[in-house]
């Protein structure tokens, strides 16, 4: 059913739910002026072979052919809207808002789930009992520059490494809902690494695991490869919301820099 929201919005609902052995697992993408990029995460989708999928779509305003990509592929797309927002955390925080999972994901357009990612992850949830489930669970991620995988991250997360960097793959992320009910959504404060701020307020009490398995084939794209205030903020997250001490963190992002320059230099960032 298609309903019109004001504003001339239009959301697409599903009739799917949580059930028993098979969650709803809903997945969240941004997008703004993204139609050369979206074909490839629409047709990962569609080669999902698990069943219970929720996908919402939150477009901030596209003026290109995004909006009719979307009309196009309602038969996959659960819940989509497009208004004017305050950037990729607000529309999220809407995405998680509008979403009914127990389990929630964040593709970004262009990036691509590999075929049999959801029902990996669906497996990998299916081994905890119902006292056990982890709040975040996290897996490798392929970071792919013109067809061709650049290098592959996504590491365990532990808190001693967590705490001075982003060591997991936030693509390759699931969130149970239970993370934002005690936690709290995104930061909007925040431009660039608001993921990271927000796995950093539970500290050393997140209840997470780790799937040692590539799901996503992530585009070189994004403000966190190309801006440098990147590192202001992850030094902001890590004092403000991790409790680190100041004097550590600028060390550490001292040494984020160098190694952001060689990588730049050695052609891994664009």
């Amino acid at each position: 059913m298609n309903i019109l929201l004001e504003g001339g919005t239009r959301l697409q609902r599903g009739p799917k739910r949580n059930e028993p052995g098979m969650p709803l697992i809903s997945i969240i993408t941004a997008a703004l002026n993204v139609a050369s990029f979206l074909p490839d995460t629409i047709k990962s989708i569609r080669e999902q072979n698990y069943p219970n999928i929720e996908w919402v779509i939150i477009d901030g305003g596209s003026t290109d052919e995004t909006l009719d990509l979307l009309k196009a592929n309602e038969d996959i797309i659960d819940y989509w809207l497009s208004e004017p927002d305050g950037g990729i955390y607000d529309a999220w925080n809407k995405g998680v808002r509008l979403a009914s999972g127990d389990w929630v994901a964040f593709l970004g357009a262009g990036d691509s789930y590999l075929p049999d990612a959801v029902q990996s992850y669906a497996d990998f949830i299916y081994q905890f009992g119902e006292n056990e489930l982890p709040e975040y669970i996290s897996s490798r991620v392929n970071i792919v520059s013109d067809g061709q995988v650049v290098r592959t991250i996504g590491q365990p997360w532990i808190w001693k490494d967590f705490c001075k960097y982003m060591t997991v793959a936030h693509a390759g992320s699931f969130h149970h809902r239970s993370l934002f009910e005690l936690y709290g959504l995104y930061d909007t404060a925040y431009r660039i690494c608001g993921d990271y701020e927000m796995l950093l307020r539970p500290r050393k009490n997140l209840r997470a695991a780790f799937m040692n398995k590539v799901t996503v084939n992530m585009i070189l794209e994004g403000e966190s490869i190309r801006n440098r205030r990147v590192f202001d903020e992850t030094l902001r997250a890590k004092v403000s919301t991790g409790g680190r001490g100041e004097l550590a963190c600028r060390f550490e992002k001292a040494a984020a820099i160098a190694k952001w320059k060689v990588r730049k230099l050695l052609g891994y960032w664009r």
